[in-house]
């Protein structure tokens, strides 16, 4: 699963501790988080010696753009690239986050607002220099 090597077909995960203390591993891209986490667990880098090493390997967890990667998740999936480097985060986590749907729309400021702008009028020329806008849908006086 994970090696030294640099195979052109596996994916190159350079893991980065809270300490910034690196390492490289290559997996295969029908690796998940899980197994990973699983992998470094009992393949603890000797260049991490210093660092404090989880007690079980569940509750290492990847960051990988910001986000969590749940234990299910293949590297294959992430679409990450084939024999070039991918960089992630290891951090001791017990619990994840919720995930979140990221077809979801955040609303945007004025929706809250709708009312005061819906009654809103045409506006007058000694208001425009006071009117702003964040978009074409609303008016911020």
């Amino acid at each position: 699963m994970g090696t030294k090597s640099s195979p052109s077909d596996s994916i190159n995960l350079k893991l980065i501790l809270v300490s910034g203390q690196t390492a490289e591993f290559q997996f295969r891209s029908t690796t998940t988080a899980l197994d990973v986490a699983k992998y470094i667990f009992e393949n603890w880098p000797a260049e991490w010696a210093n660092e404090p090493k989880a007690d079980r390997y569940e509750v290492l967890r990847l960051i990988y753009q910001g986000r969590f990667l749940h234990g299910n998740v293949t590297l294959g999936a992430l679409r990450l690239q084939q024999g070039k480097t991918t960089v992630m985060h290891l951090v001791h986590r017990e619990n994840l986050p919720e995930s979140t749907n990221n077809d979801q729309k955040r609303k945007h400021k004025h929706d809250n607002n709708q009312d005061r702008t819906a009654n809103a009028t045409s506006p007058t020329p000694d208001s425009i220099a006071t009117t702003s806008t964040c978009c074409s849908a609303c008016s911020i006086l």
